[in-house]
């Protein structure tokens, strides 16, 4: 095909220099190697598998030594608590370690930070506000759970308004909800493909397509991130050997660790012209992207009813919890007959049903497609900033994810330290969720973010950056 003629850019990714690559590999060999010496002359003060004989180990010798001695020193970074919504500030319940980060205690104290943390991308996640009021009428009238699956006794009239919205929303026949937006993938693709089945998926895809790819038991060639041109060489490949019941390309709209956003006007083109199936994942995507918040395809200019299979979660811009699978008619009613979440897992809360539904209906409205205009402006003024300073960061200027590469699990740690104390509450990411040697930073923005918040960030994030000698960009 001829790629000239549609827009493949999805995203910067400036490679560092030599001298990073040198000495970061040399700084983890020695940590490896101190920590192989530590581990022969010391007991680890860890759980030791027992009675194992016959199977397999849970961990390999490089997960332990990986987990004792390179994320232990950092674990402080991972996993802090908060108590507080995730809104433009979150409050984090602070800890201390008295024994090297194997336990934690807490401190009795708590700090407010600016979140640059959450998927809150559109800022429903609030304390209060008409969300907030439809989601506690929702618990009073429904209870807080429905103790049973869609397929039971778990369905009520707020499932039913919200796939029907849902449907409405993104352009398509039909839509069916989840509980948990993991499971709409891992739950989901084993009742649409089989064995006969391949899938052609991005090397960047999410754990939960991978999990639900595992279970479907289908073939799978994974293809380079966003390139087009080897999806097109795997794809004519495969239609060759004439041996596949459906060739079906499964992708993201925006990938969570990269800040990438798929070209799928291309991806379309391809699927028209062999004749392929597409599964698209719009967990980061939808309500985050587009004119009117539907998402990649709309960002992108495609019709949705030219995307087989669209997924999504309401984690990410509406502030709740759970999964979608939209598309045609006949879609839905297959997904209801055999998707493994519809029939085994808990259904939907009905708080949250009333969460997404309100959310929904606001960007209905101008008021709440203020939102996505504002996400969009802190998006682009967020990542310009990044670049000034010279920083390494990846991704889409579109995307609201914007990670910053540190490279390093050290780097990690000691930024997220500095930017803590200093108010600002960050993710940090590193082995096994990025490559080794790819560490970063991974900043969320948020239309709930004024900019008087963004430029406090941004000075801290400055000051560190100096401090710590992160201008890894060539571009400067």
């Amino acid at each position: 095909m001829d790629w000239s003629q549609y827009d493949t850019f999805h995203g910067d990714f400036e490679k560092c220099s030599l001298f990073i690559v040198v000495f970061g590999h040399l700084g983890f060999y020695l940590l490896m190697f101190f920590g192989f010496i530590n581990e022969l002359l010391f007991t680890p003060k860890v759980a030791t598998e027992r009675n194992r004989e016959g199977y397999a180990p849970l961990y390999n010798s490089f997960e332990q030594l990986f987990l004792r001695y390179v994320y232990r020193r950092v674990r402080h970074c991972f996993n802090r608590p908060i108590c507080s919504t995730p809104a433009a500030e979150v409050t984090v319940k602070e800890r201390y370690t008295d024994d090297y980060n194997w336990t934690f205690k807490f401190t009795g104290t708590e700090r407010r930070c600016i979140n640059l943390g959450s998927y809150n991308y559109l800022g429903f996640a609030e304390p209060a506000g008409p969300c907030a009021d439809a989601a506690a009428e929702a618990a009073r009238r429904y209870g807080l759970a429905l103790a049973s699956p869609r397929a039971e006794l778990g369905s009520c009239a707020l499932h039913k308004e919200l796939e029907e919205t849902t449907a409405r929303f993104l352009g398509v026949e039909a839509a069916i909800v989840f509980g948990m937006g993991f499971a709409t993938n891992s739950l989901g693709l084993p009742g649409l493909l089989g064995p006969g089945t391949l899938a052609l998926s991005d090397e960047n895809n999410h754990v939960s397509l991978i999990l639900g790819l595992r279970l479907a038991r289908a073939a799978v060639r994974v293809f380079r991130h966003n390139d087009l041109v080897h999806l097109e060489q795997l794809a004519r490949a495969a239609i060759a050997e004439r041996r596949w019941t459906k060739i079906v390309i499964v992708l993201e709209g925006v990938y969570s660790m990269e800040g990438s956003i798929v070209p799928l006007q291309g991806v379309v083109a391809l699927k028209k012209r062999l004749g392929l199936q597409l599964y698209l994942d719009e967990a980061h995507s939808v309500g985050a992207l587009g004119a009117h918040a539907r998402g990649v395809t709309d960002h992108c200019g495609v019709d949705p009813k030219d995307v087989d299979v669209l997924m999504g979660t309401f984690t990410k811009s509406f502030g709740a919890a759970g999964g979608y699978i939209a598309g045609s008619a006949k879609l839905i009613r297959w997904i209801r007959a055999h998707g493994h979440a519809h029939t085994y897992a808990h259904a939907m809360s009905p708080p949250m049903a009333a969460q997404v539904l309100a959310a929904m209906r606001a960007l209905c409205t101008p008021h709440g497609l203020l939102r996505v205009r504002k996400l969009r402006d802190n998006t682009h003024y967020f990542r310009r900033r990044l670049r000034e300073m010279g920083v390494v960061t990846y991704g889409h200027r579109d995307s609201p994810v914007v990670p910053m590469m540190v490279y390093a699990m050290s780097n990690v740690s000691a930024t997220v330290e500095r930017l803590t104390a200093r108010g600002i509450a960050v993710v940090g990411v590193g082995f096994p969720a990025t490559p080794l040697f790819k560490s970063r930073l991974r900043f969320c923005m948020s239309a709930a973010h004024s900019r008087e918040q963004l430029d406090t960030c941004l000075a801290a994030i400055q000051e560190v950056v100096e401090e710590l000698g992160l201008q890894y960009s060539r571009h400067r």
